[in-house]
């Protein structure tokens, strides 16, 4: 009887390693075909096809530490104080994609992500949508002013306000998830899992919006369909991490 047994859970030990083996070269195989399909703009490691905006090298305020992309405000000089030192992923250009990062600021902080940007004799908001990235909790009562819900975190800069109520509001210092999924059809801003808005570009709502607000004098702005994607200086420290993107 004794024997039996021994032979029973044998046999059941040898069945579940067999299956184990199995579920795992799947997973491994989905798993695979899956990272096949994004491409990391920065994997932690290296600023390969990073420079700056309308230039040739990175800013040495830009650097890696600690595996993150990390915005050094040590390192500019009084004179540089102003922000300006945007930089761009150059290898490049995108027109329909997922984007996907990670990010934080200290109290304060102030920045933005850009896609469709291409260089020229104009600053980089003044063409190109932004996804906006903002010390909510701080910035208002440190710089005593008051924002619009188009300048807050989440929003599509000065054209849409981010949906309030799907909205999670992290501290200064705390990681952020974000991602920006940009289609002809549709635009969508997602904030630590949840959708902020939507929107059609070049639709006759985007246009109306341009032409009343903000980018009535900038007639390049959103017109182009395809381009880089760039990160803004604010004059702000800013830690990035995971930055990767899809075309779809």
């Amino acid at each position: 009887m004794k024997q039996s047994l021994k032979l029973f859970l044998l046999i059941a030990l040898l069945a579940a390693c067999k299956t184990d083996k199995k579920i795992t070269k799947s997973e491994i195989q989905t798993t695979a075909k899956v990272d096949t399909q994004w491409h990391y703009l920065f994997d932690g490691t290296s600023t390969d096809g990073w420079r700056a905006y309308n230039g040739e090298d990175l800013p040495p305020q830009w650097v890696v530490a600690d595996g993150e992309l990390t915005f050094d405000t040590e390192k500019r000089t009084e004179a540089e104080r102003k922000g300006g030192k945007d930089i761009i992923y150059a290898a490049e250009e995108f027109d329909n994609f997922e984007l996907y990062w990670e990010w934080k600021l200290p109290e304060g902080g102030n920045s933005g992500m850009l896609y469709h940007l291409k260089e020229g004799p104009w600053g980089p908001p003044e063409v190109s949508p932004e996804y906006q990235m903002l010390d909510d909790l701080k910035w208002e009562e440190i710089n005593n002013a008051t924002l619009e819900p188009w300048q807050k975190t989440g929003a599509d800069y000065a054209m849409y306000s981010p949906d309030v109520s799907q909205k999670i509001v992290k501290p200064a210092l705390e990681w952020n998830t974000s991602r920006i999924i940009f289609t002809p059809e549709k635009v969508e801003h997602w904030l630590n899992g949840k959708k902020l808005l939507e929107f059609v570009p070049w639709s006759t709502d985007w246009e109306q919006r341009k032409e009343s607000g903000k980018w009535k004098n900038f007639k390049k702005y959103g017109t182009f369909k395809s381009g880089y994607i760039a990160i803004q200086d604010h004059d702000s420290p800013l830690w990035f991490r995971n930055i990767k993107i899809r075309k779809l």
